[in-house]
Formats: C-alpha cells, structure tokens, sequence
C-alpha cells in the first residue's frame, strides 16, 4: 500500500509535466466508449485498450453484471448507464467478462455464501439463468473439463448482461434508431488474448 500511496502523493508532478492536458481534460469529458466489467483487480480496462484519461467511461462491480429493470431504481449500474448515453452521448457500450473470475466461479461450484450476504444477493440477480445446467454461451465449447465449463458460464454471461441492457428504454431506443452498437469481450487475464463476440454467437479470440 505504501508504494500506491507514494505514487499518488506525487502525482501531481506528472500532471504538471503533461503540459495543458489535465486542463483540458477538467474542462469536459467525451470518451468514445462505456465499458462494464469486473471489479478484479487483474482486469484493468484502460491498460487492455491502451486507453488515455478521458477515453473511456467505466463501469465496474463484481461478476460484470447489468441489474434487471426492476432492480434498477436506485442503482449506480442505471445512473452509469444513463449518464453514459444521455449525457456524453457515448455510442458504443463493451460488456467485459474475464477468465477465473470469481463471482462466476461462485455460480458455478454453488459455493456457500451465507457468509457473504451482499454477494449472494448480487449473484441472485443471475443465478437463475446462469446456472452450470445452463446451456453454455458457444466458443468455448472445445475446452474440456471444468475449466471449459466456467469459460461457458462466463461467456454465457456477457451474452445475458447484453441481453439484460437492451431492456433499458435508452439503450432500446437508440439500438432501434441505429444509434448504439454493443459488444461482448471475454478477456483471458493469463494470456491477455481477447474474444470478441460475433454476429454468429461465437466469441473468437483475437
């Protein structure tokens, strides 16, 4: 912690060295995407784009999840969303599930999480559709084994979340104005390869 500490202590420095673009960036925002994805610690969504300050809009929590129209009235998740679309006027939303993830793995084993309270209730917003009877989300359906079957989980749930944020009046809306595209990414954190979704249901790695 010390060394995070440090780093933000003198960061100011940094700022002062980049000239006028902090100030610029204080002046307003415009970034180009809204990318929804786990809270891990590992997946970090501006080193896998290699995007600058300013370029892309985060919203992040445990397991990706996109909460249901009715459980959305007082939800950071809609206020992200809406902000997002309404106000910047982004066009272009990334859901971003991750390898060994641990909310999906939670899922999978239907581990006990009676001491874990806010967790099992977040889950339970998924657990009924992402269940390991679930049929698995394609693309990953060569990978044997228990490793295979989670990869299906996650990948499965990306398409869900999709599915669940097409739900939104505003994200429905400009879908049907031909005004927003949405994308699925399954980002493997040991190889740092990217599976992208397809037309065709596949996630292809890239």
């Amino acid at each position: 912690m010390q060394a995070l500490l440090d780093h933000a202590r003198s960061f100011h420095r940094q700022v002062a060295d980049a000239g006028d673009t902090y100030r610029r960036l204080a002046a307003g925002q415009s970034p180009q995407a809204l990318v929804i994805s786990c809270s891990d610690s590992r997946v970090v969504p501006a080193l896998i784009t290699g995007a600058r300050p300013g370029q892309i809009f985060e919203l992040r929590n445990a397991g990706n999840i996109v909460p249901p129209r009715w459980a959305a009235d007082a939800s950071g998740e809609v206020a992200t969303i809406e902000y997002a679309l309404e106000v910047l006027g982004i066009r272009d939303i990334v859901i971003c599930g991750h390898s060994h993830c641990g909310a999906m793995s939670a899922l999978a084993s239907r581990q006990d999480l009676s001491l874990l309270p806010g967790v099992d209730a977040w889950l339970s917003l998924v657990r009924p559709v992402l269940t390991p009877r679930s049929p698995g989300a394609r693309g990953a359906k060569d990978t044997p084994g228990e490793a295979g079957a989670l990869e299906r989980l996650i990948q499965l749930n990306v398409v869900h979340q999709l599915a669940t944020l097409g739900t939104y009046p505003v994200v429905r809306r400009l879908l049907d104005d031909d005004e927003l595209r949405l994308h699925g990414w399954y980002y493997r954190i040991d190889t740092g390869v990217l599976h992208e979704l397809g037309d065709d249901g596949d996630f292809a790695p890239h």
